[in-house]
């Protein structure tokens, strides 16, 4: 979780392709999205629809 965070929040394009991996990444996103600023989740659901928007627990937030 926390390499995925920090390649989340900071990595380069090369990073994105290199350490992270789609389906988990989809799967860890309601955890993840938590551990991000809002800007950096927004922006991830927005460039990825299939991401849930929803925080573990059944949250939805904007």
């Amino acid at each position: 979780m926390t390499l995925y965070r920090t390649v989340l929040a900071k990595g380069l394009r090369e990073d994105l392709a290199a350490f992270l991996h789609h389906r988990l990444l989809a799967e860890q996103w309601p955890d993840l999205r938590r551990l991000v600023s809002p800007y950096i989740h927004g922006a991830w659901e927005n460039a990825f629809p299939e991401l849930p928007r929803t925080a573990a627990g059944g949250i939805t937030t904007a």
